[in-house]
């Protein structure tokens, strides 16, 4: 029991650290700058710019604003985009891909984090490009073609949000209110999941699996404890699975080049909890979540092949 305990004590230390001192601090000033970005219609003006070229593999104009917000926001920020798709009867093929993208591509919450310890920003943002219009047009051309013939297709981009006009120091105010607010509601998650890893640790489920996976590890260039990111990404999230990998780096576990090696695999929503919020924006979404997985698949394999290659 008294075990235990240390490992509860020891487990909501780590997510505190984690939370308070590495998350809040860099989410704060991003959503912050993102607040007046989008308020004064940057997003907008960019999103509009690429929409021609997207529209090439199967994204229409309101895709482009979900794949901006997962870039540099969250993984979350794109069920907005969703839902307003959902409703304006953009064709479930187009859904589909814009799923696939959304999947397949690297999310803010986790990637600004881990800048700070090592992670190659510009390496993993030129992958989840590559990745999700690859995962896109697989999507549109082949695993989602028969899907939602009769819809009609406008997936223009959102319009506008009417706001109150206020002063650039507001806005960010407003950012930063909304980071703390995603940081409190990461928090027992966070918790959670260490405690669950801290657990596997201890009663040595996490040696046995180590030992089983690695030479399979060791041909793909992965080192054995990768086995502890890798199940913690895909049962609790990305944001759960950043606080491992932030562990495994404090202690010297892992390296920042092991990491950016892992990265295409593990730094995309493509898990339990980021497929169950993203396709909550409807039914239409939820209808064409297995040819999105599929084109997923192929995008995030794509980008995994890409980081061994890199690094």
């Amino acid at each position: 029991m008294e075990e235990f305990i240390k490992i509860i004590l020891a487990s909501g230390k780590s997510a505190l650290d984690l939370a308070l001192y590495i998350l809040l601090p860099v989410l704060v000033i991003m959503m912050a700058l993102m607040k007046v970005i989008e308020a004064r219609g940057i997003l907008t003006l960019v999103a509009r710019a690429l929409q021609p070229i997207l529209k090439l593999v199967g994204i229409p104009g309101a895709g482009v604003f979900a794949m901006l917000q997962l870039l540099l926001v969250s993984f979350a920020a794109p069920l907005a985009t969703l839902t307003i798709m959902e409703k304006d009867h953009t064709a479930r093929r187009q859904i589909a891909a814009t799923l696939a993208m959304v999947f397949t591509m690297s999310q803010a919450n986790v990637v600004f984090p881990l800048v700070t310890v090592g992670l190659d920003l510009g390496v993993i943002m030129m992958t989840s490009l590559l990745g999700g219009l690859a995962a896109a047009a697989v999507t549109y051309y082949l695993f989602a073609r028969s899907s939602g013939a009769e819809d009609l297709t406008h997936g223009e981009l959102p319009p506008a949000e009417k706001r109150p006009k206020t002063t650039t120091f507001n806005l960010m105010i407003l950012g930063g209110q909304e980071a703390i607010q995603i940081i409190l509601g990461a928090i027992p998650i966070l918790v959670l999941a260490l405690f669950l890893v801290n657990v596997f640790t201890a009663i040595g489920a996490i040696a046995l699996l180590e030992g089983l996976l690695a030479p399979f590890f060791a041909l793909i260039g992965f080192p054995a404890v990768a086995v502890l990111p890798i199940a913690t990404k895909y049962l609790a999230g990305g944001t759960a699975m950043m606080g491992v990998m932030l562990n495994l780096l404090t202690e010297g576990v892992m390296t920042p080049l092991e990491m950016n090696r892992m990265a295409g695999f593990l730094i995309n929503p493509c898990d339990l909890v980021g497929v169950a919020v993203l396709i909550s924006a409807g039914s239409r979404c939820a209808s064409v979540v297995r040819p999105a997985l599929a084109g997923a698949a192929v995008g995030v394999l794509l980008r995994a092949g890409l980081h061994l290659l890199i690094f």
